[in-house]
């Protein structure tokens, strides 16, 4: 299965016409262009399943929280989904983004609480090597680029701005993004690509999970 044209003829028009009455005039190909997206998603989802273990997986909704934002457009203009890894063990989790012109898909870290947040940095702080080894493999880094997420300024309380991983340690999201084109979406070849993306990612979610899984002695905390 491929994303039908149509899914990206729905958004751009969704895009142009952001208001309550034309949505509601649309709303059945709406729905019909929502449904062969999650169709999409599931063949994703059967193909993660074989390698990995996914507690669930969802499509976000198209409407927008406009409560704290100056945009009060009411819809998103993408389609996008969420698969949550499995068990105490696994962290982490991947996401599907489809947007006319801004496709991509990735995984990581997006919301760390202040323990997780802390626990990350203190490992990097403590040894860095086998993080930057996982970031800097060759086919990680053609695929992903480089680790992203927003940043403090500069060295978060208890940190040293000379420690060698501040770098890493500024961060307060750890995520990585595939964009793709247009073109490349909606080919035959789209879903096992992100398929291929996903499982680059594994070695990361691997490290991501031991780390948040036993403290800075190595030892089991679950």
């Amino acid at each position: 299965m491929r994303i039908p044209e149509e899914v990206f003829k729905f958004l751009k028009k969704i895009a142009k016409n952001n208001n309550k009455e034309w949505f509601l005039e649309h709303k059945s190909t709406f729905e019909d262009r929502h449904k062969e997206f999650k169709g999409f998603l599931a063949l994703v989802n059967a193909e993660l399943i074989k390698t990995d273990e996914i507690e669930s997986h969802r499509a976000y909704r198209i409407y927008r929280d406009v409560r704290f934002s100056k945009d009060k457009t009411p819809y998103k203009c993408h389609f996008s989904g969420f698969y949550k890894r499995g068990s105490a063990e696994k962290r982490g989790g991947y996401f599907v983004h489809i947007q006319p012109g801004n496709s991509y898909v990735g995984g990581g870290f997006y919301g760390p609480n202040k323990e997780d947040l802390l626990r990350i940095r203190q490992e990097f702080s403590a040894d860095p090597k086998e993080i930057r080894e996982v970031l800097g493999n060759e086919e990680f880094k053609k695929t992903f680029g480089v680790l992203r997420g927003e940043e403090v300024k500069t060295a978060p309380r208890g940190f040293e701005i000379k420690d060698p991983a501040i770098d890493l340690i500024r961060k307060k999201q750890f995520y990585v993004m595939r964009e793709f084109t247009d073109e490349e979406v909606l080919s035959g070849d789209f879903l096992k690509q992100v398929n291929h993306s996903f499982k680059i990612i594994r070695p990361y979610f691997d490290y991501m999970s031991s780390v948040l899984t036993t403290d800075l002695n190595g030892e089991s905390i679950l």
